[in-house]
C-alpha cells in the first residue's frame, strides 16, 4: 500500500493548489511592480517568467519521478542519507513557514487598511487562524477540497474587471519596447517573486492520485497563472497612465473604485472581503506542509500537535510584534530571493545530482 494513499488529491485539486498559492496575494500589486521596472512593456516580462517557471516546475516533477511514492524528504534520505533528509526537512519547513507568515501578515495589513481599521492585529490573526486550524488539521484531502471550492467561487472576479474597460485607452500600451529590452529584463527578478510556490510539488507529488498527469498539471496551473496576471496587468496599464499607476500600492484595488452600483457604495470593500478567501491560499497550504515537514522529522504522522504549537506561536507573536507595510514589503523581497534559490536553483542541482547518481550506479542510502 502506498504510504500517502489515504490522503490522495485529484488532478483538479493539484492544479488549483499550485495556481491558488501563486496568485493569492501577488495579484494586487503586480501591475505596479511591472510598471516601475519596465513601463507598459512590463507584460512581456510575465511571458518570459512564465516560460522559465514552467520549465522549473517540470524539473521538479522529473526529480520526484525518481521516488514517486515519497516526498522530497524521502527522496533526500534515499539518495543522500538520513541526515540529508533531516536537514532538508528543517530548511523546507522554515521556508514554507516563512512563505505562509508573509501571506498572513500581508492579509492582516490589507484587512486593517480596508475593512477593520480599529481592530488590533492580533485579533485579526486569531480570526484567520481559527479556520486555518480547522482545515489544516484534516490533511491534504480536505485541503484540496477547500482550495477547489475557493477557486470555483472566484470565477466571477475576471468579469468584474471587464467593466472599467469602457474608460480604457488602449494606445497606452504603445509603443511596445519603447526603451528596448533592458527594462523588461530588469523587471524579471521582481516578477519571479510572483511566481514562487510550485516547490510545494516536492510535498504534494506523492499525494497526487494520477501522477502521470503531474507535468500537465504544472503546465496548466502556470498557464492559468500567466493568463490571470496578464489579464489584470493589461487592464491596469490601459486604465491608468504610466505615471498614475505607480502612485498606487495595489492598483488592482484602485481600478474597482471606479465601478458604481446603486446597491453597493464601495465595491472594492466587498472585493477585499471576498478576496480574503484567495489570500488564505497563500498560508493554509504552506502551514500544512510546514508542520508536515516537522512531523516527518521526528517520524510521526499526526501533525496536529505541531499545528497547535505553531498556532499559539503565531497568535502570541502577533500580540507583541506586527510588521508595518514597509517591513512586509521587505519580507516579501527576502521571500522572493529565498524562493529563487529554493524553487529554481535547488531543483536543477538536485536533478543533476540524481541523474549522475543513477548514471554511475551509486548505491542508494536506505
Amino acid at each position: 500500500m502506498k504510504k500517502y494513499a489515504l490522503n490522495e488529491i485529484t488532478f483538479m485539486q493539484y492544479i488549483f493548489l499550485n495556481y491558488g498559492m501563486v496568485v493569492s496575494f501577488g495579484f494586487l500589486s503586480l501591475p505596479r511592480v511591472l510598471a516601475e521596472h519596465a513601463g507598459t512593456s512590463g507584460w512581456i516580462a510575465l511571458i518570459i517568467v512564465w516560460l522559465i517557471s514552467s520549465a522549473a516546475g517540470l524539473i521538479v516533477i522529473q526529480v520526484m519521478k525518481k521516488y514517486p511514492d515519497g516526498t522530497l524528504l524521502d527522496l533526500l534520505t534515499v539518495y543522500l542519507g538520513k541526515w540529508a533528509g533531516k536537514v532538508g526537512a528543517v530548511l523546507f519547513a522554515l521556508y514554507l513557514f516563512y512563505y505562509g507568515y508573509t501571506g498572513l501578515i500581508y492579509t492582516i495589513l490589507i484587512t486593517k487598511q480596508y475593512l477593520l481599521p480599529q481592530t488590533p492585529a492580533y485579533i485579526i490573526m486569531l480570526l484567520l487562524l481559527i479556520p486555518t486550524y480547522v482545515i489544516v488539521r484534516s490533511g491534504p484531502r480536505i485541503l484540496g477540497r477547500y482550495v477547489e471550492v475557493i477557486i470555483l467561487l472566484s470565477l466571477w472576479i475576471p468579469f468584474v474587471y471587464l467593466i472599467p474597460l469602457k474608460d480604457a485607452h488602449w494606445l497606452r500600451l504603445l509603443p511596445v519596447l519603447q526603451d528596448g529590452w533592458k527594462p523588461v529584463f530588469s523587471a524579471l527578478p521582481s516578477t519571479f517573486y510572483y511566481h514562487i510556490g510550485f516547490s510545494t510539488t516536492f510535498i504534494l507529488y506523492p499525494f497526487l492520485k494520477n501522477k502521470q498527469k503531474a507535468s500537465a498539471g504544472i503546465v496548466i496551473s502556470y498557464g492559468l497563472t500567466m493568463l490571470m496576471y496578464l489579464f489584470i496587468t493589461v487592464i491596469c496599464f490601459v486604465y491608468f497612465s504610466s505615471d498614475e499607476i505607480m502612485t498606487y500600492n495595489e492598483p488592482t484595488i484602485n481600478v474597482l473604485k471606479t465601478i458604481e452600483f446603486k446597491f453597493i457604495a464601495r465595491i472594492e470593500v466587498l472585493f477585499i472581503a471576498f478576496y480574503l478567501l484567495m489570500f488564505s491560499l497563500s498560508w493554509i497550504p504552506t502551514i500544512y506542509m510546514s508542520v508536515f515537514c516537522t512531523t516527518w522529522l521526528i517520524g510521526k504522522q499526526d501533525h496536529r500537535n505541531h499545528l497547535r504549537m505553531l498556532w499559539i506561536l503565531l497568535a502570541v507573536g502577533t500580540y507583541f510584534f506586527m510588521p508595518t507595510f514597509f517591513q512586509s514589503e521587505r519580507m516579501n523581497n527576502w521571500l522572493g530571493q529565498i524562493g529563487l534559490v529554493v524553487e529554481y536553483m535547488v531543483p536543477a542541482c538536485l536533478l543533476l545530482y540524481v541523474w549522475i547518481h543513477d548514471r554511475l550506479g551509486w548505491r542508494k542510502h536506505l
